[in-house]
């Protein structure tokens, strides 16, 4: 028999969507909860200025003191971040990356984007993420896409061709906004150190069930009963907000890979086929009260770009997790808050200090009370009955270790003391007095500026017009997607660049042909709103006019008619310097001929026949024939030699004509 049963089989029940996302966000939250959420509700609560009751280190420390150094040093931190980034006015810049000629979309592109962000108040959302990075070491924001209303005058046309109001144009527009997030609330993989290399990341909070039914009932989210929200006070740092459970929705957001197969399994549609490769797939998942899907989809962002961006005030290499101005000013700060409890501790003693009394000498009854205008009734002498115990005054050393302690949290996070700080840029400060103190700024605060502009800003200004052109095509009709975004450290380094290119154009004249390069270079680098229409203009004057062409070209003409006749000229004087050359070879090496034959003739003067000395005669002609025939000889070879090189002379003649030429031994080269 058989005793094998189906019953007893495991059950493999295969894991839904909503919980293979709640598993890891709530294991990336369990992460920051061991690590970080301990630390940074202490950053909080000094930044705040909140007492703790575990200060109380002493049973007697009864101040509740706290110092505001760190609450100083923060604020500071983000006034000076704040001015080099927004000071100048305008905080971002668009440059078109094709290197096409059609430039009039991206200069568009800015200024439509300089409009939405004042529209949107992302100044305002941008500083709250500042003070979050200072406080808790990171700024987090969510780049949210929201429907809103625009309000437009109507008119219409009346007697005289004026414009007469006639009501309110009314129609709907989305607008992106930069939503800041607390670190309470955000979970990313622990194993990434930024959220674009992240398996994913995700945002845990709570908010408003009356938001979470608005998006049910307009289809943008699910219908579902989602019942209560648990009470979790670590996703929001203040207590007294975690009341009324029933009026709140606990929103989980992810955003990241997912498994293809549990996404397609809720969906009702199929994907396509470039989205069915691979095992991931980049989605949008939210859970309500963590049990009910909300929403799942493929990420429907045209650049498959997570809609977060976030910054380290201070980098701590191979972590996400940063290092703000509380954890860097912490350790001196808790030292300067007990020196002041035990000084302020020791005033009260000093000033009202303990008293004894004999028990026996007061009536029965008498209530042991001491304050200003009491009567007490004793049985003796009060001298011997109340005693004070003396416990002298403060020492001013104590003065002098506060102080100090106060500058080590102003060293320990790069802030400067309250009353120097400058004035924010303002319309009557000079230009110098700008660089000057941005400069200032930036030399305290580079690190900081470069994490904030590279890995938040200008993200956020790339993917805020991302959505803009995917989502109001007719507000954006911009085709070209490749652009560079550049802030307010570009912007300032390209200034620079163009107070350095202006001085050397003063050195030129405008007939140069390097001044118009020059020229666009400068307006290239400026922050002009118009920069592409002026560099269209400088094109376009620095071309010739057709006048301008036909002179040229007769000029050149000229100049290539001379040129023709110097060459001819020249061409005849070396033909002419050529033949010369040549006969004076000739006549040189006629030279030795004539001279040999005048000395023949010598030979035989005097010498005539019959004479009588006949053998003498003979042998004088015998040497001179001897001498002849060893001269032919010699005067053949030559012959030959002139044969085999004909130019010698002409080779000779250039030689003299070239300028002479300075060789360097081999010995006297300059080694490497």
């Amino acid at each position: 028999m058989n005793d094998y049963n189906e019953s007893t089989d495991p059950i493999i029940i295969e894991q839904s969507l909503e919980d293979w996302v709640l598993t890891k966000v709530n294991d990336w939250g369990n992460y920051y909860e061991n690590n970080y959420a301990d630390k940074h509700q202490e950053y909080y609560r000094l930044w705040r200025g909140i007492w703790n009751a575990g200060d109380k280190t002493r049973q007697a420390e009864r101040s509740q003191i706290i110092a505001p150094a760190l609450q100083q040093a923060v604020e500071s931190n983000v006034a000076e971040i704040e001015e080099a980034t927004f000071g100048r006015g305008k905080y971002f810049d668009i440059k078109d990356n094709m290197g096409d000629s059609e430039t009039q979309d991206i200069m568009f592109l800015r200024k439509k984007l300089h409009e939405d962000f004042d529209l949107a108040k992302v100044r305002r959302d941008v500083s709250e993420c500042l003070i979050n990075s200072a406080v808790y070491g990171n700024g987090i924001g969510e780049v949210v896409l929201e429907e809103t209303l625009e309000m437009k005058p109507a008119t219409e046309p009346v007697m005289g061709g004026a414009m007469e109001a006639v009501g309110v144009n009314v129609s709907k527009r989305t607008v992106v906004r930069l939503r800041p997030i607390l670190p309470q609330n955000f979970r990313i993989d622990p194993v990434a150190t930024n959220v674009e290399e992240a398996l994913g990341c995700a945002i845990d909070e709570f908010v408003g069930a009356h938001i979470v039914e608005q998006l049910q009932e307009s289809g943008v989210y699910r219908e579902g009963y989602m019942g209560n929200a648990s009470e979790d006070f670590d996703l929001e740092p203040d207590a007294e907000l975690t009341v009324h459970q029933d009026d709140k929705v606990r929103l989980t957001k992810y955003y990241g890979l997912v498994p293809r197969h549990l996404l397609e399994k809720e969906l009702d549609y199929s994907l396509d086929d470039d989205e069915k490769e691979g095992y991931y797939i980049e989605a949008v998942v939210i859970i309500g009260n963590e049990s009910v899907l909300l929403k799942a989809e493929p990420s429907p962002y045209m650049m498959k770009d997570r809609p977060i961006v976030a910054f380290p005030w201070d980098v701590v290499p191979s972590r996400f997790w940063g290092r703000g101005v509380c954890e860097k000013g912490y350790n001196s700060q808790k030292a300067l808050d007990a020196e002041l409890r035990a000084r302020i501790d020791a005033l009260a003693l000093t000033v009202h200090p303990m008293l004894a009394m004999d028990a026996t000498r007061i009536p029965r009854g008498t209530k042991p009370e001491i304050r200003a205008g009491k009567i007490l009734l004793t049985n003796g002498d009060p001298k011997e009955i109340i005693n004070p115990f003396n416990f002298g005054n403060v020492s001013q050393i104590t003065f002098a270790q506060a102080q100090a302690l106060q500058t080590m949290v102003q060293q320990s996070t790069g802030a400067v003391d309250s009353s120097g700080v400058g004035g924010s840029i303002n319309g009557e400060a000079t230009a110098a007095g700008i660089s000057m103190s941005l400069g200032a700024i930036i030399k305290r605060h580079k690190r900081t500026l470069i994490n904030f502009q590279e890995s938040f800003l200008i993200p956020f200004v790339s993917k805020a017009a991302w959505r803009y052109m995917q989502y109001e095509p007719e507000l954006y009709p911009v085709s070209d997607y490749n652009f560079c975004a550049t802030s307010t450290l570009g912007i300032i380094a390209r200034e620079y660049e163009v107070s350095q290119l202006v001085q050397l154009l003063q050195t030129m004249g405008k007939d140069t042909p390097y001044y118009p390069v020059m020229l666009k270079s400068i307006v290239d680098n400026m922050n002009v709103a118009n920069r592409e229409e002026l560099l269209d203009l400088i094109d376009k004057a620095s071309q010739p006019t057709p006048e301008q062409q036909e002179s040229a070209a007769k000029v050149q003409e000229a100049e290539l008619a001379f040129q023709a006749s110097q060459t001819a000229a020249l061409s005849s004087q070396a033909e002419e310097s050529k033949a010369r050359a040549i006969k004076l070879a000739a006549e040189a090496q006629a030279v030795p001929q004539e001279v040999e034959i005048a000395r023949m003739k010598a030979i035989t003067t005097n010498l005539q026949a019959g004479d009588g000395d006949d053998k003498e005669f003979e042998r004088r002609m015998r040497v001179s024939e001897g001498m002849l025939k060893e001269r032919e000889v010699v005067l053949k070879e030559r012959k030959d030699q002139r044969e085999a090189q004909p130019n010698v002379a002409e080779n000779a003649l250039m030689e003299r004509l070239s300028p002479p030429t300075t060789e360097v031994p081999q010995e006297e080269l300059p080694s490497d």
